[in-house]
């Protein structure tokens, strides 16, 4: 399909803002015509999704698994998320004036056809990883509430996801809005409570990498947290792409990036203080859902839970949704109303299935899964960043098919596979590095983004070309 044509069939789709409808077209432009939204409502969009109990586990395992004390958890915490909502915000702030998905903007430093490789390493994480991921959490809580198997309960949430996922962008949109509230005033209670119950010089678990505030133990702290909430780069423009032309670029990006940051930040550090909280409560379940709610009055445990269920399905919308983004931007012309559902319903399936895998070993999988989801996004990163910053947008690239950029294939997975060769730090793979220096930590999403982001730069002007156009 050329650029002529998408741009075209997208002036009459008769979407704008209706809510309940199901979003028309694939992955062009929104037209002028359908813009609507103020930057401000990206804020709630990416502070939703973040109110689940998958980003206070990250606080969790900064302690529990990484050794690290309360201060140098949250120290970790800190820096992590301020490096993931600066390029979350700077991506997100694009969105209006290209007015396409994050993925297809990617096509500028991928080219049509090497775009392929990112598009379907989101499309993996995103609908089956992170799907899995939130899913588990969101059946830990209900089967809490009401003692029901956790398995029924993981069915129950995939149906609502999907369903809630199918409509598309405004209907997301909506749900993040309306969960907003109710997410943030119930964790909020919970928060305050366990802050208060905390001991914030309490020891570190003594089974943590790199010891109590050691360098390891704090750098697979920052990686695990920037592998969490920089997992949400890559739908960045997917949720800013409607706002009008001529919205603030800035306040765009603070609105998105601010979202991010608060969200993960608060809700990260309670889980690192919640630790020694419950350890001195005498909280010890294999379930990490309980063991955070014991900690609460039985109301609130409640209420929590039921939150805890909401945020999962809030971030999970995400994924179903841009799952089907990335899925489209891999080229396939199918109409998206179509292409959404059907990619919805296989992310259902292939993810409970990973769900249902990851329910016997929950904390475990997840650590993995983290730090896995870093070694490709660091390194992606890394090339899109530096695209946009050596050049403008063109939007004649965006849909031409004979258009190649070499230098972001290249650059992105040099980064990766020398990334993880030398520096990966998990139990199924270490690199060379952390052989050598076990106290290095995991700095593989680092490494890869600078890696990936010079080795662009070098390669950039001698690979990106289109058919007519020459050199770019």
């Amino acid at each position: 399909m050329t650029t002529e044509n998408t741009v075209a069939a997208a002036a009459d789709r008769g979407y704008g803002d209706r809510i309940v409808a199901v979003e028309p077209g694939s992955t062009e432009p929104v037209p002028d015509s359908e813009r609507h939204g103020r930057p401000r409502q990206l804020f709630w969009t990416w502070t939703s999704p973040n109110l689940e109990f998958a980003t206070i586990f990250v606080g969790v395992l900064s302690v529990t698994a990484f050794g690290q004390s309360v201060p140098a958890a949250v120290a970790a915490i800190v820096v992590g998320n301020l490096l993931a909502a600066l390029a979350h915000g700077i991506l997100s702030a694009r969105g209006p004036a290209a007015g396409v998905p994050q993925m297809v903007l990617g096509r500028l430093a991928f080219g049509h056809r090497g775009n392929a490789l990112p598009a379907a390493l989101m499309t993996i994480t995103s609908g089956f990883g992170w799907f899995a991921v939130n899913s588990v959490s969101a059946a830990f809580a209900l089967s809490a509430i009401t003692g029901g198997g956790t398995v029924a309960w993981l069915v129950a949430v995939v149906v609502v996801q999907v369903a809630v996922a199918f409509f598309g962008h405004n209907l997301v949109q909506a749900f993040e809005r309306l969960a907003f509230p109710l997410l943030a005033v119930v964790l909020g209670a919970g928060a305050v409570l366990v802050l208060a119950a905390s001991d914030p010089g309490a020891a570190a678990s003594p089974d943590g990498v790199g010891g109590v505030g050691g360098v390891g133990g704090f750098l697979l702290t920052v990686g695990a947290v920037v592998g969490y909430s920089a997992g949400w780069s890559p739908y960045a423009a997917d949720y800013s792409r409607y706002l009008p032309r001529s919205v603030s670029a800035r306040a765009t990006g603070l609105a998105a990036g601010g979202g991010l940051f608060l969200s993960a930040t608060v809700l990260m550090t309670v889980g690192a203080v919640s630790v020694g909280a419950a350890t001195a409560a005498g909280l010890d379940s294999d379930n990490p859902v309980a063991n955070y709610t014991g900690l609460l009055p039985g109301w609130l445990t409640v209420l929590t839970l039921v939150a805890i269920a909401v945020g999962a399905v809030a971030a999970n919308v995400l994924n179903v949704y841009s799952g089907a983004m990335a899925f489209l931007a891999l080229g396939i012309d199918v109409p998206l109303a179509r292409a959404r559902a059907v990619v919805a319903l296989a992310f259902g399936a292939v993810g409970f299935v990973i769900a249902l895998v990851a329910l016997g070993d929950a904390a475990a999988g997840y650590e993995a899964f983290l730090l896995v989801v870093v070694y490709w996004v660091g390194p992606w990163l890394g090339v899109v960043l530096t695209d946009q910053w050596l050049r403008p947008t063109d939007p004649d690239l965006l849909y031409d098919r004979t258009y190649r950029n070499h230098a972001g294939p290249v650059a992105l997975a040099v980064g990766i596979v020398v990334s993880v060769l030398l520096f990966a730090n998990q139990e199924l793979f270490t690199g060379l590095v952390p052989r050598l220096l076990p106290g290095i930590g995991d700095v593989t999403f680092l490494v890869g983004l600078l890696l990936a982001a010079g080795l662009y730069a070098l390669l950039l002007r001698r690979t990106a070309v289109a058919t007519p156009g020459g050199t770019r």
